[in-house]
């Protein structure tokens, strides 16, 4: 039985709730995740991508890079993403040419394979930060102002 992902420290004290790890804790903490954050240093698209496709990946490295969540280790990730959101495209556009009537055992199969290559698009998304709830894993809260100092303050008004 596994537990919880585990969040960024940032994240952690963001929330306010980094009061139950010691300052200890926390330096080790965040030097295990400069560790983990890899190098930035190599980043260039795999040569099996086509042309259109090598554009799309510096694009998207790009915006990795500046958010801080890409590393030279998540290159493969990063293409087979793009590789299978093309192969995705590709065949949707075929499968509107195909009737259901004509061939429904040929529309099947393309139906299949549509659904594959969607999940395996959507897996990778969330495991890039590419979908909203995987990037609301990464957003740091705001500690505003208007925050009560102790739960009892709003009554105070």
């Amino acid at each position: 039985m596994s537990g919880r992902n585990k969040q960024p420290l940032s994240v952690i004290q963001g929330k306010g709730k980094s009061h139950h790890l010691t300052k200890e804790e926390i330096m080790k903490r965040q030097e295990q995740e400069e560790a983990v954050r890899g190098f930035t240093d190599n980043i260039s698209s795999p040569s099996y991508l086509t042309a259109t496709q090598k554009k799309e990946f510096d694009n998207l490295a790009t915006e990795l890079v500046r958010l801080e969540i890409f590393s030279n280790l998540d290159i493969d990730n990063l293409a087979r993403y793009i590789d299978s959101r093309d192969q995705y495209i590709k065949l949707v556009k075929l499968i509107r040419k195909v009737k259901p009537t004509d061939d429904f055992k040929e529309y099947a199969t393309m139906q299949r394979t549509k659904n594959l290559l969607f999940n395996e698009c959507r897996s990778a998304a969330s495991d890039l930060g590419f979908t909203i709830t995987s990037r609301l894993k990464l957003v740091i809260p705001d500690k505003g102002e208007d925050k009560p100092k102790n739960k009892f303050d709003r009554f105070a008004k």
